[in-house]
């Protein structure tokens, strides 16, 4: 099939001969402000697609959020997010999802100002789109295991050379199965269901198969295979933008050579919104979804429209081809992770909303077309409308109504055996409980925030929804989770306050180019809310025991021991505490005036030393022996270390040298917590393995941690901190590669044996874990 000789529609006249006017009815369903319903809509969509263009002009769409309410509604015309990666210009566009529910909601609007990295939009427009992009798609299902979509080969053919297969599928590039690759008419374009296409020519491979254009990047074609549903981002010449979605079965775009996609426009509500769009700006982009996975397909380039007869057969279900369809010029293609979608967790059954959360969509349409219609003068069908939108029970009668529609339409295409109830899918196959399906993670907020030194601060936490206390160890830390420029960033920090109060106080310092600590100090107020995993570690003190405890630490590295002094003094033993504590200058002496009164006021229990560097010079081997040589511990005394690598260093040598066992010495070292972004290019599959028995499989996608990927699919991965501080999460590699952040908590034996963490690691290939307890 000879691509450029397809014929092309380039004026409103040809597309509406094709799909039809807007019909009235279906634009008097939008309004120009966020009523009740839609803010309600907002309030518990945790994830919605959003197209945008960048400074330069180009054209984008991601996905954005994590958790419900993500979206700040300010007024009925205004509302902000944080935007993960650049900055968006212009008119922008949402598709709000809520997972476990057909239909979506989409606003359109304009970005008017920036604060930091809050972006602020103006709302000019909002309207429930229909649910058949979801039905198809099935996108709400538990992903059912399927034979692989076939994906191309990229060989050179001849301008109209396509293979002949007995489906619209043949050979096509992962799009393929054109029994599947339906489209949405921007509003309610009718839907399909599984393998029913006639034989056809598959465009496949058709024109330029054999350069390297940005189909053929790292798994771009096997995402396109199993991708049945993406947002599609469109702009016209007034300064409007709509992102809309398109869904089916299985393959929703079909691959025709290694520049160009197709996409089967099948008939809709005929509002048509992209493609009178495209016929004013060409430039377009998508988002691509595949169930079960956490990453996202980004695509950009320029569209146009066709009725070619040739190519429309080979999308044909049952013997229907769609109308139109969409050809896109592809000029960028990447598979990413995408952190909106790992917070999220879509795909579980857990996420999917109760019956009665939000409105239901469909009745919230016909209020917007009630409301619409009463500022029609004279209406009568208002007043109609009204009164029939009261009567009781007339909600769950419009649904079964429009679920009726919706299987009628999807039957008229071709498509069978069909999930249609929009809150239906997947509630019925909720996971078992397990380590992977809880997530011990704290919300909390915070109650103080305290200044220390020039460079350090303390937060006092409480939990945001329970008073309950937090218990630990004195000693352990916790992981702070955060949203930075619209990105999750977790750091490890230790407690400094005693456990079991209903307050949690960790002490950060700012450290030079932090982007943790530093956000933590220009950012962080009282009332913010963080996310809190913990506690972890096995570096802590018991307080019931009756032995001497030795400190040593230095700058940061005292805010554990300062728990571990609060908890000790607070207890009835009388062991001896001491604490030698080195420091630059006095000014940066971290609880400085508390460390002062728990020694005046307990001289007999808690002793403390301090070592000015830039006075006395740096704590040496020396310096360590004649401290110790006078404060002459006990023989059973426990030393606890906690600092920069050469003082714990200088010290385990000088412990050694004075006879010290090693079970006696405790050390806490702290691993970078840097992002693992850019480890890889390539979606990669790992296999999870319980000893002998394999547990399950799932995609890790471009910068996503091995942990990250396992806990998004639902699969029992052990893990604590997520920082590769505690080594909870450590497992055996039995087969692939692995890279790790450093440094971390592994010893080099345990790297010898071919052990990893799963909370810092990134596979460089196909990987096979074993999560059982080392023997």
């Amino acid at each position: 099939m000879q691509l450029s000789a397809l014929r092309r529609m380039s004026t409103v006249a040809e597309v509406e001969a094709t799909v039809g006017p807007p019909p009235a009815v279906i634009m008097m369903k939008q309004i120009s402000a966020l009523d009740e319903g839609c803010r309600s809509i907002l309030a518990h969509s945790p994830l919605a697609a959003f197209g945008y263009r960048d400074a330069e002009g180009v054209s984008r769409t991601t996905f954005l959020g994590g958790t419900p309410g993500f979206i700040r509604v300010h007024s009925p015309t205004r509302i902000s997010f944080a935007l993960p990666d650049g900055q968006a210009h212009g008119p922008v566009s949402f598709l709000f999802l809520l997972p476990g529910v057909g239909e979506t909601l989409r606003v359109n609007g304009s970005v008017v100002k920036r604060k930091g990295a809050e972006t602020f939009v103006d709302v000019h427009e909002a309207y429930v789109h229909c649910a058949q992009a979801v039905i198809r798609s099935r996108l709400w299902q538990p992903p059912a295991p399927t034979d692989p979509a076939p994906v191309p080969d990229f060989e050179p053919a001849n301008d109209g050379g396509g293979s002949d297969g007995n489906s619209a599928n043949g050979g096509d590039d992962g799009g393929g199965n054109g029994n599947d690759a339906n489209g949405d008419s921007d509003s309610a374009g009718t839907s399909g269901d599984n393998g029913n296409g006639t034989s056809g020519d598959s465009a496949s491979n058709a024109n330029g198969g054999g350069d390297d254009g940005p189909l053929r990047g790292p798994g771009v074609a096997d995402f396109l295979a199993a991708a049945p549903f993406l947002a599609l981002s469109t702009w016209d010449a007034s300064g409007g933008s709509d992102t809309s979605p398109r869904g089916d079965w299985r393959t929703v775009a079909r691959i025709l050579d290694s520049r160009t996609l197709a996409i089967p426009d099948r008939k809709g509500n005929k509002r048509t919104d992209s493609l009178h769009n495209l016929l004013q700006d060409n430039r377009l982009s998508f988002a691509a979804l595949v169930p079960g996975r956490t990453g996202v397909l980004h695509v950009r380039g320029r569209g146009s429209i066709t009725d070619d007869p040739a190519l429309l057969a080979t999308m044909a279900l049952r013997g229907t081809p769609p109308h139109a369809a969409l050809l896109i010029e592809v000029d960028h293609a990447e598979v990413t992770a995408g952190p909106a979608l790992a917070r999220s967790r879509p795909w579980t059954a857990a996420a999917h909303l109760v019956r009665g959360t939000v409105p239901d969509l469909m009745a919230l349409a016909g209020d917007h077309l009630a409301t619409n219609l009463a500022k029609a003068e004279g209406s009568r069908l208002a007043r109609v409308f009204q009164v029939v939108m009261k009567i009781p029970g007339i909600n769950r009668l419009l649904r079964l109504v429009m679920n009726r529609a919706y299987r009628s339409a999807l039957q008229k295409e071709g498509y069978q055996d069909v999930e249609v109830g929009s809150r239906r899918a997947g509630r019925d196959q909720r996971p078992a409980a397990g380590p992977a399906a809880e997530h011990p993670v704290r919300e909390v907020r915070i109650a103080e925030v305290r200044q220390e030194t020039p460079s350090t601060i303390t937060l006092a936490l409480e939990d945001a929804n329970d008073p309950a206390p937090f218990h630990f160890r004195p000693g352990q830390f916790f992981t702070l989770i955060t949203d930075i420029d619209g990105r999750p960033v977790r750091r490890a920090y230790s407690a400094s306050s005693a456990p079991g109060t209903p307050r949690l106080e960790v002490t950060v310092k700012q450290v030079n180019g932090g982007r943790f600590s530093t956000h933590v100090h220009r950012t962080l107020r009282t009332g913010d809310r963080l996310s809190l995993r913990g506690p972890s570690g096995v570096f802590h003190t018991d307080p019931a025991a009756a032995h001497e405890v030795v400190l040593i630490a230095a700058g940061s590295g005292v805010t554990p021991m300062m728990s571990m002094i609060r908890t000790l003094l607070a207890a009835p033993a009388t062991s001896r505490i001491t604490l030698l504590y080195s420091n630059r200058t006095e000014p940066d002496i971290i609880f400085a005036d508390e460390l002062h009164r728990l020694a005046t006021e307990n001289p007999e229990r808690l002793s403390v030393t301090h070592i000015l560097t830039q006075q006395h010079g740096r704590l040496d081997a020396p310096g360590t022996h004649s401290w110790l040589t006078e404060l002459n511990p006990a023989e059973t005394a426990r030393y606890y270390l906690c600092g920069p690598e050469p003082l714990m260093d200088t010290v385990q040598g000088v412990l050694t040298e004075r006879g010290v066992p090693e079970a006696h010495v405790h050390q806490e070292r702290y691993a970078s917590g840097a992002d693992t972004a850019g480890t890889t290019t390539a979606p990669q599959e790992m296999v999870v393995e319980d000893g002998a028995h394999e547990v399950g499989s799932v995609v890790v996608e471009p910068g996503q941690t091995l942990l990250d990927a396992g806990l998004a699919a639902g699969l029992p991965m052990p893990y604590s901190c997520t920082v590769g501080n505690c080594g909870d999460c450590m497992v055996k590699l039995r087969t692939g590669q692995v890279r790790m952040n450093e440094p971390n908590c592994l010893t080099p034996q345990q790297k010898a044996d071919g052990y990893v963490l799963t909370c810092v690691g990134c596979p460089l290939a196909k990987v096979t874990l074993d999560i059982a307890e080392p023997s």
